[in-house]
């Protein structure tokens, strides 16, 4: 079979390997449909974020089980499937009280072992959800991302009626903002510095955009007074002067869920960390996508919301191609985030 691999030089190359042989009763294996890019991946790629090189990526996939191990019992050859990349042990304390996020003891399919970007790839059932037949396979590649802004908004117990403020518009902050609108926000309001994506977010369905680039903290603040109260912000881009804005812009009493990851130090001013305790704001940390029952609410919401038509994919996707026009487009960042999504095709 066919694989991507990264080396340590940060070059990407298609390689031969064996097929994938089942050896433990659990395992399945899987043809992968669609495999995207993650902006985790970046980093991997490009900054030697990798756990080991040379590393076959991918964790947002979907695909076709094509063999099951003998204990296989929540799956049957011919189905079709979502990636759930985290296997937590299940044993641990944290796996008891259902964090599976949290758990010390885990894997990761695409991360700590190889991932999606190949035509077939070896896991546990449980690295699986079923999809049913009115969601496709390019959908059920977007069910590991989605998961990531609904498993935030869950944390805050959820954002029915809710003022919605979704700081960050790349591709996980606008599958947030669809989400929210899913769960029945009073208003989705969308924070950017791209002039384009926050026309991208009208277009789905924000109500309010801001452009941080034009636009002082204090103006957004101002602009933002006659829905100030029973805010929901989510930061999403990941950057100390998003998280920093953040801040500055929230309502009295607003709940502020960070999702975003850093990669440089915040250093908060005295000023803006006095706007946490001042204005009382709720301040949530957001890790990875899994609750209770495994792998979670947050998943099955998304499968409901495919279901419904509530999500659109067609704005956010950059390109799709086969194995050369993926390593072309993702060659092509150097290193920068994306702008919409990248995935690999495997097939017709």
């Amino acid at each position: 079979m066919k694989a991507i691999i990264v080396n340590e030089d940060t070059t990407l190359q298609t390689q031969e390997f064996d097929m994938p042989v089942i050896e433990n009763p659990q395992q399945i294996i899987v043809k992968i449909a669609y495999s995207g890019l993650c902006g985790s991946d970046i980093p991997r790629i490009f900054h030697h974020g990798a756990h080991f090189y040379p590393i076959t990526l991918g964790h947002e996939f979907s695909g076709q089980v094509v063999a099951i191990g003998e204990n296989v019992n929540q799956l049957k050859v011919g189905d079709n499937i979502a990636s759930v990349p985290l296997l937590p042990c299940f044993n641990c304390e944290e796996c008891d009280n259902h964090y599976y996020s949290l758990c010390k003891n885990y894997t990761f399919v695409g991360s700590r072992k190889a991932g999606g970007l190949a035509e077939y790839v070896i896991m546990d059932q449980k690295n699986a959800m079923k999809l049913p037949d009115s969601v496709s396979l390019l959908e059920g590649a977007f069910f590991e991302p989605l998961t990531v802004g609904m498993h935030g908004i869950l944390l805050a117990n959820g954002c029915k009626d809710k003022n919605v403020i979704i700081v960050g518009a790349g591709t996980i902050g606008l599958l947030a903002m669809q989400c929210a609108k899913a769960m029945e926000a009073r208003s989705i309001t969308v924070i950017d510095i791209n002039q384009e994506r926050l026309e991208l977010a009208k277009s789905l369905g924000a109500d309010h955009t801001y452009n941080s680039s034009t636009m002082t903290a204090e103006q957004i603040l101002t602009a933002m007074n006659s829905y100030r109260f029973n805010q929901l912000i989510l930061e999403t881009a990941g950057s100390p002067i998003t998280v920093k804005l953040s801040i500055e812009i929230a309502g009295p009493r607003a709940q502020l869920v960070l999702i975003g990851t850093l990669h440089q130090d915040l250093n908060l001013p005295e000023k803006t960390f006095g706007l946490i305790l001042r204005k009382e704001l709720m301040v949530l940390g957001s890790w990875m996508n899994y609750s209770a029952p495994w792998p979670g609410k947050e998943w099955q919401l998304i499968s409901d919301y495919f279901s419904q038509g509530k999500i659109r994919l067609d704005k956010l996707i950059a390109g799709i191609g086969n194995f050369d026009e993926f390593i072309g487009m993702v060659t092509n960042l150097h290193g920068k985030s994306m702008s919409g999504k990248l995935l690999l095709k495997i097939g017709n």
